[in-house]
């Protein structure tokens, strides 16, 4: 494994991380991730009915969000996302509150990018 970078993994059964609960009705899965520099890749579970109480949120990292599954509404925007769609949010860039009422799995990445020299 090299030193400040996520762990060379070869292809696993995910299924083999257990789910942790994160509360308010989300579960998580971190594939792999690098506590040195905050970067990660997830799985994220929004459980049928969740309503996310955090409110809008902005983040100071990169972040990629693939729905492998199910949907989720952005209860600020009005807008429904489903299965197979994708987002790129720079850091600063507002998204939430959510709804999933029939539940929904998110491929995540997030990660922290260096000013160029």
């Amino acid at each position: 494994m090299r030193v400040g970078l996520k762990p060379e993994l070869e292809f696993f059964d995910v299924e083999a991380i257990p789910w942790q609960d994160l509360g308010n009705g989300l579960s998580e899965r971190i594939l792999s991730g690098d506590p040195s520099s905050g970067n990660y890749t997830r799985m994220l579970l929004f459980h049928p009915g969740v309503v996310t109480s955090e409110g809008t949120l902005a983040h100071k990292f990169w972040e990629e969000v693939w729905i492998v599954s199910g949907s989720i509404e952005d209860l600020r925007l009005k807008q429904v996302f489903r299965a197979g769609m994708y987002a790129c949010r720079p850091p600063g860039m507002p998204h939430g509150p959510w709804a999933s009422p029939a539940g929904c799995v998110t491929f995540e990445v997030r990660y922290h990018m260096r000013e160029a020299a």
